[in-house]
């Protein structure tokens, strides 16, 4: 863990509060989601997926269905943005697993200050989902910041800086917890779980 005081404790959440199990194949995941709602997709379909339909600058979260879109409206099919929305989201939904220890961090984070949840995400609606199916209670986070939200994935800096506002800090009094060392330990301040288990921190935070 770095050193510093702190007034405030973000969570990342694939991998760290939860674990799922994501698609092996995205682009046939998500076929065979837009075709249970009946949304035409092109014979190409898996090249469509695989192109690039817009620049993104470094740092930047695009957002699946965005993509999604933009690849079905490349070969002349324009679905409602509602519907693909819900195809893309269906398509990435599994079983939620809470990992041990983070209802007990989650409720020790409360003794710093002001906690929440910085993911990086593309699927839109998907974070906030998985933790209201999750055990935890989604209403001990006093903000959930995304990357397709916020518009900047870690470790770019503007993605912590989203989460230290949403809390009403500043990032170098934000400590951030994460399972990624490249990702989560671009925090000004972090610590990973190799370094300390969720039931270590709030132990720590608990003063035990």
């Amino acid at each position: 863990m770095h050193a510093g005081s702190h007034d405030a404790v973000s969570f990342d959440c694939f991998g760290t509060l939860l674990s799922v199990d994501q698609p092996d194949d995205p682009a046939a995941a998500i076929a065979e989601s837009l075709a249970s709602r009946g949304i035409e997709r092109p014979d190409d379909w898996e090249r469509a997926y695989a192109m690039p339909h817009r620049s993104v600058e470094p740092g930047r979260e695009q957002s699946l269905v965005a993509h999604v879109s933009a690849a079905l409206s490349s070969r002349g099919i324009d679905p409602p943005d509602s519907a693909v929305r819900d195809a893309v989201l269906a398509a990435f939904e599994s079983p939620v697993r809470t990992r041990d220890g983070a209802g007990e961090a989650v409720a020790a984070a409360e003794h710093v200050g002001s906690v929440g949840v910085c993911s990086n995400c593309s699927v839109p609606g998907l974070v906030e989902r998985s933790l209201e199916r999750s055990a935890l209670d989604p209403g001990r986070f006093d903000a959930v910041v995304t990357s397709v939200g916020c518009g900047w994935r870690k470790p770019d800096r503007r993605a912590f800086e989203a989460v230290a506002d949403a809390l009403g800090t500043a990032p170098a009094d934000l400590l951030h917890v994460g399972d990624d060392p490249e990702a989560d330990g671009a925090a000004p301040e972090s610590v990973l779980l190799s370094e300390r288990s969720l039931s270590e921190l709030a132990g720590r935070w608990r003063g035990d």
